[in-house]
């Protein structure tokens, strides 16, 4: 037995996640945006809405199995519904547009966890991340490539997706995306009014900008980073765990520049991190804790596992236009975020069960169970609360073991990531058991300067790109290949240098003279003869 909605809009529904995301929800986000069908049809826009959101939940089908994954059991139980063709789905999600999706996710994000939710705390503050993932594919369309760009390399093109996440839920705070041009800076600037005092806030040193820290600090948040390894900073005192306090523009913070050694049983490997943060009290956080609590940091990765994978299994999004492509994300994210809040309600029925061992594939393949099941749909009126549900159930049933220390290289399948190929920094290839970890706090700069600058404004001389010009200008008839230009400066890959000549090409400062080739501007190819010109 199953109970939806009556007649019309008995299609609209989600499984359990409908107690997430109730009927009374979307009528009322549809009247805010003035989305409501003028006449009743037999596609509704409440049923839209819910088509969109299994859109996504059901990635590697089209939309007449889509619509067909929702309507299973009611046409199993003798209901008439309506078979609509792929066109007039198309038609429907033309009809939402992207504004209720929108407001959808602004109704579902933000932080879940309770304060004694395990795991999600350091000290009073609530741990939180800015991260940036550019590796979500959109179809290759004309459409698509005038406002997001072409791919990288042939590939196909990719937006850049921007978010603020409670790392110890994964839970979205907020979101952003667009062109890949835009920087991640420019984009995390847009979610800054999610801040709050009481919020700590980790990033990676691709976020090392004077005016952006600034911006941060503004909000009344604490933040921990990676500062980059061309900034250099002043010592304006030595405190008593090896750290020291510092400013960077006008804000004052405590730099810890660390050692972490690990052992692998038979082998290990060394690598340093400098980290800045306003928690400046050396004895209420002492640097090691700091060096420990940045790995916390990673916990936004698995987020966009979940996102680029687990739900979509690495699939390029349906959307020929940026329009829909909009729509698609805002429903993606906040499919993501409805999984996420029926975990982290499952965790906290059970005291002291920290978020992080829920797994994310049990909830979303019971979710989809449920969807072709059309079972609890709605709550019984009995219930005045939300209870552990079956994916909850299930959820806790399957509980992940507390986490392992591991390590692994960073390394991803797609042949136009900057991470496709690495230098040989001693990691190991596959994923290990970490035996042994130590952290060394070390001693500042015995020279440092006198005010915080960043070594990227130093003179061109020291910099790849005036190398590149040099090399190039000195042999200025010689096409230079990618993997010559990188073997001669050795300090940089394949992936990252194709990146660097292909972006300094575009501006003119380097002349492409063919596939992975690449000249002084002040040579000029003779012409083709006659006979090779197409």
């Amino acid at each position: 037995m199953f109970t939806v909605a009556a007649g019309r809009f008995a299609p609209g529904h989600l499984g359990e996640l409908t107690q997430v995301i109730p009927f009374d929800l979307v009528d009322a986000l549809l009247a805010e945006t003035d989305c409501v069908q003028r006449r009743l049809r037999d596609l509704p826009s409440r049923a839209g809405v819910y088509f969109l959101l299994a859109m996504c939940l059901f990635p590697e089908v089209g939309y007449r199995l889509v619509w067909s994954k929702l309507t299973a059991a009611l046409t199993g139980g003798g209901l008439e519904v309506a078979e609509p063709t792929a066109k007039a789905l198309r038609d429907l999600r033309r009809r939402i547009g992207t504004a209720p999706m929108h407001r959808l996710f602004e109704i579902l994000s933000g932080p879940l966890a309770q304060p004694t939710t395990a795991g999600v705390r350091f000290g009073p503050f609530r741990m939180v991340s800015f991260d940036g993932c550019s590796s979500i594919k959109i179809p290759d369309t004309e459409r698509n490539t005038e406002w997001f760009g072409p791919g990288n390399r042939g590939g196909y093109p990719m937006l850049e997706l921007m978010t603020l996440v409670e790392t110890g839920t994964r839970a979205l705070i907020g979101a952003v995306f667009g062109p890949t041009s835009d920087g991640e800076t420019a984009y995390a600037r847009q979610l800054l009014h999610h801040l709050r005092p009481g919020m700590l806030v980790l990033w990676d040193k691709g976020f090392d900008a004077n005016a952006f820290l600034a911006a941060v600090d503004g909000t009344g948040a604490k933040f921990l980073g990676r500062l980059r390894a061309n900034r250099r900073t002043p010592v304006l005192s030595r405190l008593t765990d090896g750290s020291y306090l510092s400013v960077i523009g006008t804000v004052p913070v405590r730099v810890v520049e660390a050692q972490i050694t690990v052992a692998l049983g038979d082998c290990s490997f060394t690598n340093s991190y400098r980290l800045v943060t306003t928690l400046t009290d050396a004895r209420r956080y002492p640097a090691p804790a700091l060096v420990a609590l940045y790995h916390q940091r990673w916990e936004h990765e698995s987020a966009y596992f979940a996102l680029r994978h687990t739900i979509t299994d690495g699939r390029v999004l349906r959307s020929g236009d940026p329009v829909g492509v909009e729509q698609e994300m805002w429903a993606l994210l906040a499919l993501y975020q409805a999984l996420r809040t029926v975990m982290v309600e499952a965790a906290e029925s059970r005291p002291g069960t920290d978020p992080d061992r829920c797994g994310f594939t049990i909830a979303i393949q019971t979710a989809r169970d449920l969807v072709i099941q059309a079972a609890e749909v709605i709550r019984p009126a009995a219930l005045n609360t939300r209870t552990t549900g079956v994916i909850g159930n299930r959820v806790l049933a399957g509980l992940l073991p507390h986490r392992r220390p591991r390590i692994s290289t960073r390394k991803v399948r797609s042949s136009v990531s900057r991470y496709a190929e690495r230098q040989d920094d001693g990691r190991p290839d596959t994923s290990r058991l970490v035996t042994n970890l130590n952290v060394t706090i070390l001693e500042p700069d015995p020279d440092p300067p006198t005010v915080s600058h960043d070594d990227r404004h130093t003179p061109a001389t020291d910099r790849r790109r005036q190398r590149v010009l040099d090399l190039l200008h000195a042999e200025p008839h010689r096409q230079w290949h990618t993997r010559d230009l990188t073997r001669h400066l050795g300090d940089v890959t394949v992936s990252t240098m194709y990146r660097q000549l292909d972006r300094w090409a575009v501006k003119g400062l380097i002349t492409k003279t063919g596939p992975a080739t690449y000249s002084s501007p002040e040579t000029c190819s003779p012409p083709l003869p006659p006979a090779q010109i197409r």
